[in-house]
């Protein structure tokens, strides 16, 4: 896949302007948190009911059903781990395994599309014929040192906890782009919305994170507290 540099500047430039709302949201306070996720989660429902209507206009409904569990589900969870004090810690602690979880799928992205896009060769899937072995495997490489970098000088839990969770969300996270990308196919379109210019809708900006969100709660919740 050729390093396309017209499509690197309009997604880095889109991005720079989504993550300034995202970490608005995620670290003003509990409540643009929940403000933050409300609007994903609402926004995920609009497209994947969409979606969905395209695949099936006759049983949409009922299929439609499945969204509790692919993005109700995931936005409850992170919600909760932003919100649930244990152990008598401040607010600001409480922000920082969302936050991880946010980042991982961040830098995963960025870097699988950076490797890919510079020695990107063998296809991952049939699903997504973009996607490569070399940026899938680079992405979540770096994901994982960069996470566990960040969390070993921050201090913040351990190092075996960071490269779990960064792993997780990387591993995860790809599956839920695929999830998402079979989605599209079966619905025959190219993107979920166009939210985003560069990177489509919100299905398609918050694909991996719902997918991974289910994992690192359960290990946050058997593990850290």
């Amino acid at each position: 896949m050729a390093f396309d540099t017209q499509t690197f500047r309009t997604r880095t430039l889109t991005a720079i302007v989504f993550a300034i709302v995202m970490l608005i949201g995620l670290l003003w306070n509990k409540w643009s948190f929940i403000v933050l996720f409300t609007l994903i989660h609402f926004g995920c429902w609009y497209e994947f009911i969409a979606l969905i209507k395209k695949i099936d206009p006759v049983n949409y409904k009922l299929k439609s059903i499945l969204g509790l569990f692919y993005i109700t589900l995931p936005v409850v969870l992170i919600i909760i781990m932003r919100l649930h004090h244990f152990n008598g810690l401040s607010d600001s602690y409480l922000k920082i395994i969302p936050c991880g979880i946010v980042f991982s799928i961040w830098i995963n992205d960025t870097m699988a599309y950076i490797v890919g896009s510079f020695i990107g060769k063998t296809p991952l899937s049939s699903i997504s014929p973009k996607k490569t072995r070399e940026g899938t495997f680079g992405g979540i490489i770096l994901c994982v040192i960069v996470i566990t970098l960040i969390g070993y000088l921050s201090t913040f839990y351990s190092v075996a906890d960071w490269i779990v969770i960064s792993l997780f969300c990387a591993v995860f996270g790809t599956v839920g782009d695929l999830l998402e990308s079979k989605l599209k196919r079966l619905a025959s379109v190219k993107d979920s919305g166009s939210l985003m210019p560069g990177h489509g809708g919100f299905l398609d900006r918050f694909d991996s994170m719902l997918v991974a969100i289910p994992f690192v709660f359960v290990y946050y919740f058997l593990f850290i507290q």
